[in-house]
């Protein structure tokens, strides 16, 4: 990807697409641009955090570490989300940690340069504000998802999101790994598994890392539904 193509997607993050052009064209001037190959770390837990991330091409995931030793994934970001807003500016450690589950470019911004814009500019702060609050709310309707819906609503919730339209059928492909779509719904492979093999019968077929979706209509009735309904499907 071209460097001018970087900025473009950059200009139109979360983080990014609300701030005067001024402000804009000094972050883009004082970012770092990076590529990641699949299974890289871009940063670890514990780790002092001194920049916000931008995703500008594939796929990153955060995630804990467990006392016992087993990974939580917490969040998954793709192309033009933004990340590490509220640590980077309070100058503390990560929370979590993030790596490469695809081959990516991110781009870095030093805190230290956000931090001395906002203190000359508050409306820049409006723009952290309005990342932050997108991610919260993101977390919320992931504890929505896990106490409100059923394994198998849940995933076909995540194969909806990856359809490029809203009738019809679809063919998409996952964009990661099972193993990482288990750990960022909630579930054990296994019941993964079970998922897809309940969604046979709402017209969803997989066939290694593609889901083919015979009537999105269909799916999304049956994501929406009440779980009740669902148990013995």
């Amino acid at each position: 990807m071209s460097h001018e193509a970087q900025k473009a997607i950059a200009r139109q993050s979360l983080l990014l697409r609300s701030l005067p052009e001024q402000h804009v064209e000094t972050l883009l001037s004082h970012a770092i641009w990076r590529q990641y190959d699949r299974g890289e770390t871009i940063f670890l837990q514990e780790e002092t955090a001194r920049a916000i991330h931008v995703v500008l091409e594939g796929w990153v995931k955060l995630f804990r570490m467990t006392p016992t030793g087993a990974e939580a994934v917490v969040s998954v970001f793709t192309r033009g989300d933004s990340f590490g807003e509220a640590v980077a500016l309070r100058n503390v450690p990560y929370p979590v940690s993030a790596e490469a589950v695809s081959a990516c470019d991110v781009m870095h911004i030093p805190s230290p340069i956000l931090i001395s814009l906002m203190k000359e500019d508050p409306e820049i702060g409006i723009s952290i504000l309005a990342a932050t609050f997108t991610h919260l709310h993101s977390l919320v309707a992931q504890l929505e998802q896990l106490k409100a819906q059923t394994g198998a609503q849940r995933v076909a919730e995540f194969l909806l999101n990856l359809c490029d339209s809203d009738k019809g059928g679809c063919d998409v492909a996952l964009p990661y790994d099972k193993m990482l779509i288990a750990g960022r719904l909630g579930m054990k492979p296994e019941s993964l598994s079970r998922a897809f093999s309940r969604l046979k019968a709402v017209g969803v077929k997989i066939n290694r890392n593609h889901a083919e979706i015979s009537d999105i209509a269909l799916l999304r009735d049956y994501a929406e539904s009440d779980p009740a309904e669902n148990w013995g499907r």
